[in-house]
């Protein structure tokens, strides 16, 4: 999902449309590990292409989580990555979410 994406409501899609509205509302911002600059996956592991980079000090929003390749990084080791849009993932081992585990909802 991505903020930037919510379709207008049309007849029956109403309910649907407000609830992306609602979860695009809902997302918390993370930090970035400091002095890194982050990419950006196209899928939850270091075998996906990088579609960005993201510059030192950015935070990002947290849609969902999914397991994939596992990280070494700034914040520990890691196989959680954390969806920051439509077709985006990070790995959380970059992310200060104030927890070893999942902090948002696991991506369907």
């Amino acid at each position: 999902m991505s903020v930037d994406r919510v379709e207008e409501a049309r007849g029956g899609d109403e309910e649907q449309a407000v609830g992306t509205q609602a979860t695009a509302a809902a997302a918390r911002y993370y930090s970035v590990a400091p002095g890194v600059r982050l990419n950006v996956r196209s899928g939850p592991g270091t075998g996906y292409s990088i579609v960005r980079a993201l510059t030192e000090g950015a935070q990002v929003p947290i849609f969902c989580q999914t397991p994939g390749t596992t990280v070494s990084g700034y914040y520990g080791t890691s196989n959680i990555w954390d969806n920051i849009g439509n077709g985006q993932y990070v790995s959380d081992a970059y992310v200060y979410t104030g927890s070893d585990g999942y902090v948002a909802s696991r991506c369907g």
